[in-house]
């Protein structure tokens, strides 16, 4: 017992003296990659994928190694054609993937509009934006307002009607009203400002949402899922109020709720933002769809 930890202890000795900084600092890069390469794709089809994979390269290795010739070809055979189909099939979560990563700051866009980011203003925009959604929940009319943060959501935008408007109630009632031009799509705003009205927005391919959600709230998780902007949601069969950020869904928030969120998001120019993440998280504790 006694050779066997010496053997250990000099084998662990001898590793640690031929590890250099650099050994070190390659191992720990390599390892921040993989850690978030596989926070992206977590609870996404991509993810299962990873696992069959996974799967199979054990089994690959297992055949191998007891010699079943004709298995083991057969597997590595797919699995140097798999990367191509996964490329093909997968190239949604590939590219919402990528989105993430190259996900860049949008401050420079919003301080060359012009839009009046001041306290008093944002303090306006939220009372006014509470109104309305609290209005159109109790009437029940539907309504989705995707508010942009550090990820430009111009491809959005130009799906729309170009408003660059004031942020009102009346204006966010209007627009939602039914058997109006606008009322079907959804509004972006930027800052304290309503960018476009009427922009269309890619559905979620998560098969495991509730059936009680609808094409408004699949659209509001779908665009949450490529971009860090938060997404709010009326329902217009209940009335309920909805907010969906990073893929995850959360239901009923009622006003102060709501004005808890807004204040996260809408703030002046020389405050620090604060992350949305924990707050939409914590209040996703009672309310996740997923």
């Amino acid at each position: 017992m006694e050779s066997l930890w010496l053997d250990i202890t000099n084998f662990f000795e001898n590793t640690l003296k031929s590890v250099s900084l650099l050994d070190i600092m390659d191992i720990v890069i390599v390892a921040i990659v993989i850690y978030q390469l596989l926070k992206l794709i977590r609870r996404t089809r991509a993810g299962q994928v990873l696992k069959g994979v996974l799967l199979l390269l054990v089994f690959y290795g297992i055949t191998s190694y007891i010699g079943l010739q004709t298995i083991s070809w057969l597997i590595g055979y797919v699995l140097g054609i798999g990367v191509v189909a996964i490329v093909i099939l997968f190239q949604p979560e590939l590219r919402a993937m990528l989105e993430r990563v190259g996900r860049t700051a949008n401050i420079e866009t919003m301080r060359q509009s012009g839009v009046d980011e001041s306290a008093a203003e944002c303090a306006r925009v939220i009372d006014e934006m509470v109104l309305a959604l609290t209005r159109l929940s109790r009437r029940k009319v539907g309504a989705l307002i995707v508010i942009e943060q550090r990820t430009g959501l111009d491809d959005v935008v130009a799906t729309g009607t170009l408003l660059q408007a004031r942020t009102t109630a009346a204006l966010l009632e209007n627009i939602f009203e039914p058997n109006t031009p606008l009322h079907d799509g959804a509004v972006v705003m930027r800052a304290t400002q309503i960018v476009a009205a009427g922009c269309f927005l890619r559905l979620t391919a998560d098969s495991g949402l509730s059936r009680e959600l609808g094409t408004r709230h699949r659209a509001a998780i779908g665009v949450s899922e490529v971009s860090d902007c938060v997404s709010l949601i009326v329902s217009e069969e209940s009335g309920v109020i909805s907010s969906a950020t990073g893929g995850r869904m959360t239901r009923y928030l009622d006003e102060e709720q709501l004005r808890e969120i807004l204040s996260g998001l809408i703030r002046p120019r020389q405050q620090q933002h604060r992350g949305l993440m924990s707050l939409m998280r914590k209040k996703g504790e009672s309310g996740d769809e997923k």
